[in-house]
């Protein structure tokens, strides 16, 4: 859903432009807050910049729980690859239960594997170290353990 405090038209003539000089469809609807009313209460008028909105995204899982707010100032354009990588990071957390490190899937120390959350007690740290040394894991220490999904 897109979000802006434009008028109507002003969104129309914004779809035709991209779809004229880009070729792309905007297949999302898009909401006309002409008063700023919704947009003051995501928190996107940020109070140096008067009635300008900052850009902001808002990840919103199928469940309906926020997962990911992030704003960008005026000056600054959206990074669509990393939105689309947090979008696949979350996915890939809740369908096997890991987290996702930092550049995934180009992190710098474990590539485009996953870490598995810390044990919680003892005895699966054990379980965790019995795991490595069969290689059906790896870890650096028993709290710092990861694998592929591959």
């Amino acid at each position: 859903v897109g979000l802006s405090i434009d008028q109507v038209f002003s969104h129309i003539k914004w779809v035709e432009w991209i779809r004229e000089r880009l070729g792309v469809d905007i297949k999302f609807p898009i909401i006309a807050d002409d008063t700023g009313e919704i947009a003051k209460r995501l928190g996107m008028i940020h109070p140096a910049k008067g009635t300008n909105t900052v850009r902001a995204v808002f990840i919103i899982d199928p469940n309906g729980i926020l997962r990911a707010i992030l704003y960008y100032p005026q000056e600054v354009g959206r990074n669509i690859d990393e939105i689309i990588r947090m979008i696949k990071a979350f996915q890939t957390a809740d369908k096997y239960g890991v987290a996702i490190p930092a550049n995934w899937p180009n992190n710098e120390l474990i590539g485009d594997k996953v870490i598995i959350p810390p044990a919680a007690d003892e005895k699966t740290a054990k379980e965790r170290l019995e795991k490595a040394a069969k290689k059906e894991i790896e870890c650096y220490d028993w709290w710092f353990c990861y694998k592929s999904i591959q």
